[in-house]
């Protein structure tokens, strides 16, 4: 059965879609640039080597193998099993240990307070059912345990450019903007009521690429949601998100060598469980 309601969004079928999207293309041609992140998420939640470590919409595996490195007992789960697939390569190519699992965000197959530590970076954020996915990092998390996360924010480049691509391809009726989960004053809103403490930190991950050109063919061959956006448009549509495209990364581009240097504003979050 559909969770919908009249007033609801059929989140099954926006899951399905979403489902196709990250999995189309190659994400892992993107997902790796960004495995910095992990590993300062890592570091800023400072767990025990011992830790119980989920980690959910694990995509290709930067904070699961950012974990496993400090010794601690992942399991890395995602609803995107090609992407799973990446991960666990990954943990082979290294020599990690890591348990990989096909699973929802928003229906996590494990019991209350199953882990010391629940991470996800630039990946539960994409959920349709946000609060539902937020309930569940907590459920799954111990009390006294942190959920850690790396959120891009709606100020940032990315945040912007998921706005921008809004006005070409609409989003799903009631699904909000995945950047929300690097704002401030939605975290305090959804997660202070089961925290204890909840530590914010502003960060930038730079995105480096060899042209401005360069990053639009990237991000349109690999990069799921761009990926499906230049897929549902003509040609005309194409060209015109292509425009938008250039001038948001020419608003950011810190570079003067016809490279591409833009800093990704992102929110590091650490809440501990209460």
């Amino acid at each position: 059965m559909n969770d919908i309601t009249p007033n609801m969004p059929d989140y099954t079928a926006i899951k399905s879609k979403q489902n196709a999207a990250w999995a189309s293309g190659d994400y892992a041609r993107i997902g790796i640039t960004l495995q910095i992140v992990g590993e300062a998420l890592a570091e800023a939640m400072d767990v025990d080597p011992r830790a119980k470590v989920l980690d959910v919409a694990a995509g290709n595996g930067n904070a699961t193998l950012a974990f496993a490195r400090r010794f601690c007992d992942v399991t890395s789960t995602d609803y995107v099993a090609p992407l799973l697939a990446k991960g666990s390569a990954r943990a082979e190519a290294d020599g990690l240990s890591v348990r990989f699992q096909v699973a929802d965000a928003e229906a996590l197959p494990f019991g209350d307070g199953s882990f010391d530590a629940v991470v996800s970076t630039f990946g539960v954020m994409f959920t349709p059912n946000q609060k539902k996915a937020a309930g569940e990092l907590m459920r799954v998390c111990r009390s006294g345990g942190q959920i850690g996360l790396a959120n891009w924010t709606p100020a940032g480049f990315i945040g912007q450019l998921f706005k921008m691509l809004g006005g070409h391809v609409p989003p799903p009726a009631g699904v909000k903007s995945p950047a929300l989960w690097g704002d401030r004053a939605w975290i305090d809103e959804t997660f202070g009521p089961s925290a204890s403490a909840i530590d914010l930190t502003p960060l930038t991950f730079v995105f480096r690429y060899r042209s401005p050109a360069h990053f639009v063919d990237m991000f349109r061959s690999y990069y799921g949601p761009l990926h499906k956006a230049f897929q549902a448009l003509d040609a005309a549509g194409q060209k015109a998100l292509e425009a938008d495209l250039l001038t948001l990364m020419a608003r950011f581009n810190r570079a003067t060598d016809g490279t591409l240097i833009v800093p990704g504003e992102y929110a590091q979050v650490v809440i501990t469980r209460r």
